[in-house]
Parts: structure tokens; C-alpha cells; sequence
């Protein structure tokens, strides 16, 4: 490919935005880098900024990182993204790839991960480390009905999901994504019968047995 590379970053810590906009600038094939703080206003300047990848957190404020994805390649179907998170977890990376990610790096990862990632990705094809996708071909190979159950839930309902499973309250989880607290109850109603759960404390165990939450005994 020729010309530079403009990324957009989007990520709601600031600091963290410098640090990977200040590592992107080293490379002499990367051109311009913006930067967000939420999925929003990475949906609503896209199509204004024009980047060539888009670099995204998923744990944000506001509509969160799949729903973004989701938005973004409904906006832009040759959109590339390239999810840069802190999960690991498996049903994190199955996720953000089914919904059109073209990478997927953990925030742990050695610093030129990330310029591999983006570079990969770039050139055409898609990324994620050797840990990572062995990962995701042993839970391919030994999937289970419960993993199939989270598959159902919409990227508004994992977000909900994700911050219910950690002990959040539907009204925090309301101000959270803001959210009306109807909309969040509705939401919630829906994970559970989707997932077969009858309570929030079963919601929880769920979420801890399959690597959702860690610290849920």
C-alpha cells in the first residue's frame, strides 16, 4: 500500500490515548492519529476524519465497544477495526471478531504488537497473537451450549450483561451507558431469558463460570 496511515483511536482514559498515539508516532508510516473518547463520536466523525483503521477500546461509557463496531461497519462495511482491550477471555475475542473486527490485542501485549496489528491489518489481513487465536480454535473445537447462549445477546445487551455480572446496579448501569433505567430493565430481562437465569446472583455465577467475571465465587 502507499501513503500514510491515519488511525483513529478510540478510548475514554486519556492518558492512555497519549501513550498509543505517541507510540504510533514513531513509525514514519503512520500519519495522522485522532483520538475520542467514545463510541459515539467515533460513529459520528468517520465519515469527516476518513481513517484507514480504527484502533478501539471495548469497555467504555456510552453505547461501548461492540455496539460501535456494530454502528461502524453498518456505516462503512470495508471499515477496518482493530479491538485493543484488556479481556483476554475468549467470548471478549469471538465477539468482536463475529462483529467485524479485523484484530484483536490485548493491552498486556509487548508495545509492537500494536504496529504489527495495525500494519497487518492495513496490508489486507487480519491479526491476533499466537496465544490468542490458539485460544480461539480450542474454544471452537469444544464449544459449549452456554457460550452459544451469550452469542444471542446483542452488543447493547452483552454491555449491560458485562456490568450487571460485576455487581453493578440497573441504574448504575443506566448512568453508565446512558441509558434510561426502563431500557436497562428491559435489557436485563431479556439477557435472563435468553441465557435461561431467573436472578441477578445466578447472572453472576453465569458470568464467573464462563470467564466473564473472575473474582465471583
Amino acid at each position: 500500500m502507499s501513503g500514510k496511515i491515519n488511525v483513529l483511536l478510540v478510548d475514554d482514559h486519556a492518558v492512555v490515548r497519549m501513550g498509543f498515539k505517541t507510540y504510533l508516532g514513531t513509525s514514519e508510516r503512520i500519519g495522522q492519529v485522532f483520538e475520542v473518547d467514545r463510541g459515539e463520536k467515533a460513529c459520528q466523525l468517520y465519515d469527516q476524519l476518513k481513517p484507514d483503521i480504527v484502533v478501539l477500546d471495548l469497555s467504555m461509557p456510552g453505547i461501548g465497544g461492540f455496539e460501535c463496531i456494530r454502528r461502524l461497519i453498518n456505516r462503512d462495511p470495508n471499515c477496518k477495526i482493530l479491538v485493543f482491550s484488556i479481556h483476554d477471555e475468549l467470548i471478549y475475542v469471538s465477539r468482536a471478531l463475529k462483529a467485524g473486527a479485523k484484530g484483536y490485542l490485548v493491552k498486556s501485549s509487548e508495545p509492537e504488537m500494536l504496529m504489527n496489528a495495525v500494519f497487518a491489518i492495513m496490508e489486507g489481513g487480519n491479526f491476533l497473537t499466537p496465544e490468542l487465536a490458539q485460544k480461539l480454535a480450542v474454544g471452537a473445537a469444544n464449544e459449549t451450549p452456554p457460550e452459544e447462549k451469550i452469542k444471542q445477546l446483542t452488543p447493547r445487551e452483552f454491555d449491560i450483561f458485562y456490568l450487571l455480572a460485576h455487581g453493578a446496579t440497573t441504574r448504575e448501569v443506566a448512568a453508565h451507558l446512558c441509558l434510561s433505567h426502563k431500557t436497562v430493565c428491559n435489557n436485563a430481562t431479556s439477557i435472563k431469558e435468553k441465557l435461561g437465569l431467573k436472578t441477578m446472583s445466578e447472572l453472576a455465577l453465569f458470568a464467573s463460570r464462563h470467564g466473564i467475571v473472575k473474582h465471583v465465587a
